[in-house]
């Protein structure tokens, strides 16, 4: 088997496929918000602990787990111990769940990409209502760019009960994005290691070219500030420490089986542990690099939202009371909105609720993450910047490649334990099973096309995989070192590359990475319990903007099955293997 199985060309392509998987849409969209809501400066702190006893220990045993037994996630903990193969299992379940829905943010980025070279953008600008006497009411309410999210790309409905058809763009756009991720694992390693060159480094040329654009903006220093000052008693806080665990474990990708899918390509002798290390600080690296250039760019839009909330008021008072032009300016207008209240009360009364209280402050503390921004925050920036249409590909591109580098891990978890099935692979060829997983999770991912398709995008990000992917990974770490053997993995690993392990894998393996693991696994739990009963956000068309609701008993059921489909698998699989074992010995017993 070790001679037929492919390999990667270079060393140095694993290295990219691991970075084009781990460098994802979590490193854009979660880690600024994160910086943004614990303390900013200061959460690097237990961001950079987390990464040394947790991120990077757990990577190198994944990567040495696939190196050493070479093959997919089953295969692999299958050769560990029979009574293991429900966490291979597992983790094929977790990544088939991550790949139904996560593709659907690659439709939706090349929705806008197609949209970026309108001009003006589309969601610059409200659109026309029936009469062409004024704005369609509901963009007015919110903004033309929530309007362009929820109403021209979703076509979102009042309630995830209200399911509503397929829209037929975001479907094209989703089979679209599934043809591309078909072409890029076509021929398995072979044209994946080419890929991923792109898919690694293009989008690190983009974040410079916003970089540099980003730093050039009016207002930049404001958000760059408002990120970077620390708020040091955040350090106090558990939920920062929890998150900053939470975001390591899900950015570097463990537990999905896609970095044991990639290590088992690698040449026994591969010094997995410096490709662990080299992967885990490009990721964070990444992660407050990309913050930076998120950071400049929000307070480039805070402070033009501030600055025009100024001006509206400035002119509302200016015409209000006949005073002269210039005369009242962002400076003076305090004192002389003061002036205004008690020399005019009556006139000042009757214009007081149309005033506005801008605030630079408040418009640096809202908090967005994932999708909203990703596709309201940052087009709000863009739409204000000169050239916008030349930013908007840049940035949707960029989006694009992240999301499909994610995407060929996603999609080799599943792939590789397929393919190393001699059942499987010899009546399909390998292109004709990639063809097939494509086909049905593209199939299924129309759900998220629907109306309410972003109800349920949103119950498949948030539940899919969180509290199964701290079990498998726990099941790993517990595995190699106690099942297995932390000696007899040890001196595998000697044998393979020819280096001692040192004490400070043993002492994460064994102890220090496994109690983290059970943490935030107990956290996580009592959290679920705690909150009751589990709500999302509506859109509400009437009032343009976004309101809280109760998820439907159906709702709550396909949450619990989510959880439940590959948690299980890790008992099942043992229960299994057990009863098989028990039937063989009760067959071959002898006869009295």
């Amino acid at each position: 088997m070790e001679k037929t199985r492919p390999l990667w060309a270079t060393p140095l392509q694993f290295v990219f496929a691991c970075i084009s998987y781990a460098v994802g849409l979590g490193n854009v969209w979660r880690f600024p918000y994160l910086c943004q809501m614990y303390g900013g400066g200061s959460f690097l702190v237990p961001y950079i602990i987390m990464l040394v006893v947790e991120g990077m220990p757990l990577l190198y045993l994944e990567l040495a787990v696939g190196q050493r037994m070479r093959q997919g996630s089953i295969g692999a903990w299958r050769t560990v111990s029979p009574y293991l193969s429900g966490v291979g299992v597992a983790s094929v379940v977790v990544s088939f769940f991550l790949c139904m829905y996560y593709n659907v943010v690659n439709a939706w980025a090349f929705w806008y990409l197609f949209h970026s070279f309108q001009d003006p953008l589309p969601w610059s600008v409200c659109p026309l209502n029936g009469n062409r006497t004024g704005y369609i009411e509901e963009c007015e309410k919110a903004s033309s760019t929530q309007y362009f999210w929820y109403r021209k790309t979703l076509n979102i409905s009042p309630s995830i009960q209200e399911s509503g058809a397929v829209q037929w763009e975001p479907a094209l756009c989703l089979i679209l994005a599934w043809l591309v991720v078909y072409l890029c694992i076509l021929r398995g390693t072979e044209s994946t290691g080419k890929v991923v060159y792109f898919t690694a480094l293009l989008p690190y040329c983009v974040l410079i070219i916003y970089l540099v654009r980003g730093l050039t903006l009016h207002g930049a220093t404001n958000g760059l500030a408002y990120m970077f000052t620390p708020k040091m008693e955040q350090l106090a806080n558990p939920k920062a420490w929890i998150n900053a665990a939470t975001q390591i474990f899900f950015s570097l990708g463990l537990g999905f089986g896609s970095l044991i899918a990639f290590a088992s390509y690698n040449e026994p002798s591969n010094n997995c542990q410096k490709h662990a290390i080299i992967v885990s600080i490009i990721n964070s690296s990444t992660s407050i690099f990309a913050s930076i250039v998120t950071f400049s760019i929000y307070g480039f839009k805070a402070t033009f939202n501030y600055e025009s909330c100024l001006n509206k008021v400035i002119l509302l008072l200016t015409n209000s009371f006949d005073l002269e032009d210039g005369f009242l300016t962002a400076n003076n207008l305090e004192q002389v909105k003061d002036y205004l209240a008690s020399a005019y009360p009556s006139k000042y009364s009757e214009v007081f609720p149309q005033i506005k209280n801008c605030s630079l402050e408040t418009e640096l503390e809202t908090a967005v993450q994932g999708t909203g921004l990703a596709f309201i925050v940052y087009t709000e920036a863009i739409k204000n910047m000169e050239v916008s249409q030349l930013w908007s590909v840049l940035y949707f591109f960029m989006l694009l490649l992240l999301g499909i580098g994610s995407m060929l891990g996603n999609t080799a978890a599943i792939l590789t334990p397929l393919t190393d099935s001699k059942v499987i692979s010899s009546y399909l060829p390998k292109e004709a099973i990639s063809g097939l997983v494509c086909l049905a999770n593209c199939a299924i991912g129309m759900l998220f096309t629907m109306e309410a398709g972003s109800y349920w995008f949103d119950i498949f990000n948030d539940y899919a995989a969180t509290l199964s992917l701290l079990l498998i990974v726990l099941a790993e770490a517990v595995a190699v070192c106690y099942l297995y053997g932390l000696s007899r993995f040890e001196s595998d690993l000697k044998a393979m590359t020819g280096r001692a392990l040192n004490w400070y894998w043993k002492a994460m393996w064994g102890g220090v990475s496994p109690l983290l693991i059970i943490s935030l696994f107990i956290f996580y739990l009592s959290d679920y319990i705690t909150t009751g009963t589990l709500r999302y956000q509506a859109w509400d068309a009437a009032q343009g903007q976004l309101v809280t609701k109760d998820y439907p008993p159906h709702a709550l059921a396909v949450i619990g099955l989510l959880v439940a489909a590959s948690t299980m698998c890790i008992p099942l699989g043992a229960l299994g293997t057990l009863i098989t074992r028990r039937l063989k010995q009760g067959d071959t017993a002898p006869v009295a």
